[in-house]
């Protein structure tokens, strides 16, 4: 059901050496912009005409508008289950608590006397954010996009999500994103929500839309998607801000001998069914638990749902396996290497060796927090760079919606009394007039010379 890769017996290579040998996606964003890329312009040139045939052509539905009515989002409220409301409000509480305490203040640094940088956080002005609707639908997203976005500061905000086939016949929700996608949007106080989905609802964010249903332009566009919506993102990068081309799900478990070879294979099992291209990915120094883990694995595919559609195929792919390391000290290598969206460490002193760690998506740390923790109600955000990135980039947070500016105020005298270093520099740059407009001030003259 799962492979196994063996690193046992030499030592680790180094760096991009060390990540070609363990699994991956494959997950090819440059191929796939070839086909979003006149998607994306259609939209440019037609825009909400263009945004409803793509809709019948990939979702199969037929609209009359792109925006979700202000009544069909307070009805999906209404009607949302009362356990699910009381779920997602938790969530949205624990999300706002975490949020709440990333937001950054002013700072002013004298550097001089009379010379001051101060550096302060504007959040951008508009954003839109993507909440996938297609395997399947996640109104943890909405949270998780949201919540970092107002406690930013964002005035402007707006959701698509894709439109969904009606359930069954007379079901007044066809047309639109899924209801508890409405209803999240409701308890979170977005108004402005669009049932359009894939590269096109990033098109239609990027450029904006005129007529009834017109959608301003956004600064920035964040969220999880397939590949069409990681294409394009990349195509729009430059023109309008991204969170980051999220590739395929992924989970990498370090575990030692003490690890429960139960609760691995369940956490393994949880990211596994997202999609058939999902990775689950455990790291360990012991056979017996390997063994054990896939032991596990059997009577609990059996026992759960979207086996044949997703979880079999996840697990036999080619980015799932089980790594075997000599040490728990090489497996720290391995997952530095691997960079994982999310990663959990079951071993002995769980916490010092999640210290440890340099590259992660999200940490959980010990028995007791298993990444269903994090996708829901722990209130960090799930909204986490795949596909080896967390070796360079952050998931999302407060940080993603700010937007940092130097202000820098010099007196007369504190200028004068560095000028002269400015001058030397431009001139080895040769920039004569760089130095110039220093010279200006002070009739030409270097102050000091």
């Amino acid at each position: 059901m799962i492979s196994r890769i063996d690193l046992r017996g030499n030592a680790l290579p180094e760096g991009g050496a060390l990540r070609d040998l363990l699994p991956r996606a494959e997950f090819d964003v440059e191929a796939a912009l070839a086909k979003v890329r006149p998607i994306c312009e259609d939209v440019h040139h037609r825009g909400t005409a263009a945004l409803i045939e793509y809709a019948e052509k990939f979702d199969g539905v037929t609209l009359e508008r792109i925006r979700v009515p202000a009544e069909a989002l307070a009805e999906a409220l209404e009607q949302l289950d009362p356990r699910v409301r009381a779920a997602l409000e938790e969530s949205i509480r624990r999300a706002r608590t975490v949020h709440r305490a990333q937001r950054r203040s002013e700072h002013t640094v004298q550097v001089v006397p009379g010379g001051t940088v101060t550096e302060k956080w504007v959040p951008v002005e508009r954003v839109g954010l993507y909440a996938p609707g297609g395997r399947s639908v996640y109104p943890s997203s909405v949270v998780m996009n949201v919540v970092p976005a107002q406690e930013a500061g964002v005035e402007s905000i707006a959701l698509a999500s894709p439109p969904q086939k009606p359930r069954f016949e007379g079901d007044t929700a066809g047309g639109l994103p899924h209801p508890t996608i409405l209803a999240a949007c409701a308890l979170l106080g977005v108004d402005e929500v669009y049932a359009v989905g894939g590269a096109q609802a990033v098109a239609m964010f990027a450029y904006g839309t005129s007529g009834p249903d017109a959608c301003a332009p956004a600064n920035m566009v964040t969220g999880p998607g397939n590949i069409w919506v990681a294409a394009a993102k990349r195509y729009f990068a430059g023109r309008i801000g991204i969170d980051t081309e999220a590739g395929p799900t992924e989970i990498a478990v370090l575990a030692d001998e003490t690890a429960d070879p139960a609760h691995v294979a369940a956490d393994l099992i949880s990211q596994a069914e997202h999609d058939p291209m999902a990775a689950a990915v455990l790291v360990t120094d012991s056979v017996a638990l390997a063994e054990a883990v896939e032991r596990e694995l059997e009577p609990q595919v059996a026992a759960t749902k979207h086996v044949e559609d997703r979880i079999k195929p996840a697990l036999a792919g080619k980015q799932s396996a089980i790594v075997l390391v000599d040490s728990l000290e090489e497996g720290l290598k391995v997952v530095d290497a691997y960079g994982a969206e999310h990663l959990e460490i079951q071993t002995a002193d769980a916490a010092a060796v999640a210290g440890r760690v340099r590259n992660a998506g999200a940490i959980f740390v010990g028995p007791w927090a298993p990444v269903s923790l994090g996708d829901y109600c722990a209130g960090s955000n799930h909204v986490l760079p795949t596909g080896g990135c967390a070796c360079h980039s952050s998931g999302l947070s407060v940080q993603s919606f700010l937007k940092g500016i130097h202000i820098v105020d010099y007196s007369r005298d504190a200028l004068a009394e560095v000028t002269h270093h400015v001058v030397t520099l431009a001139e080895a740059e040769d920039l004569p007039a760089h130095g110039a407009a220093l010279k200006a001030r002070f009739g030409w003259k270097v102050p000091g010379q």
